[in-house]
């Protein structure tokens, strides 16, 4: 359930009113949002990003990491490996199909009615068509938090590593 006090600490998260907020997706051991979801239709316009990471000290670490070059780094090993592509194209597929999972019937209808159906077919993490690509972190993660996915176990790698 989405009370005032909840909408109000994302809006707080965001720096404004969230937009089609529809749940908490990840909460912090208090309570604290950390990755929210996004509903596919927003305004009466598509939104492709299902979930939304607003973890302050998250989305800071990972404009650290992708200021550091980060994610010319990840592309870089994604475009080496066929392995890693296949598996990207899978969490994108399994992305799509969570996001389907969360439309009502009457977000269906009405993406339908505005011709909108295809804008999402084809959208992934991140509201990428290109299935093999990196477009941002900060989306990656917060999807991996929900359902963890390849990219953002790179990451989790990565930092494991700059720990040590």
């Amino acid at each position: 359930m989405l009370t005032p006090q909840i909408r109000d600490q994302v809006a707080a998260l965001l720096g404004r009113q969230p937009r089609g907020l529809e749940a908490i997706a990840v909460a912090g051991p208090s309570g604290e949002p950390r990755v929210i979801r996004v509903a596919s239709l927003v305004e009466d316009k598509p939104f492709p990003t299902l979930f939304w990471l607003v973890d302050p000290a998250l989305c800071y670490r990972i404009d650290q990491a992708e200021a550091a070059g980060l994610i010319a780094q990840f592309q870089q090993s994604i475009d080496a490996d066929p392995e890693l592509r296949r598996s990207m194209r899978e969490d994108h597929r399994a992305y799509i199909a969570l996001r389907d999972d969360f439309m009502s019937p009457a977000v269906r209808e009405r993406l339908h009615a505005l011709n909108f159906t295809e804008a999402l077919a084809g959208r992934g993490i991140g509201g990428i068509a290109n299935h093999s690509r990196i477009r941002c972190l900060h989306t990656w993660y917060g999807a991996h938090l929900v359902v963890p996915n390849t990219v953002g176990r790179m990451l989790d790698d990565w930092w494991s590593r700059q720990s040590t």
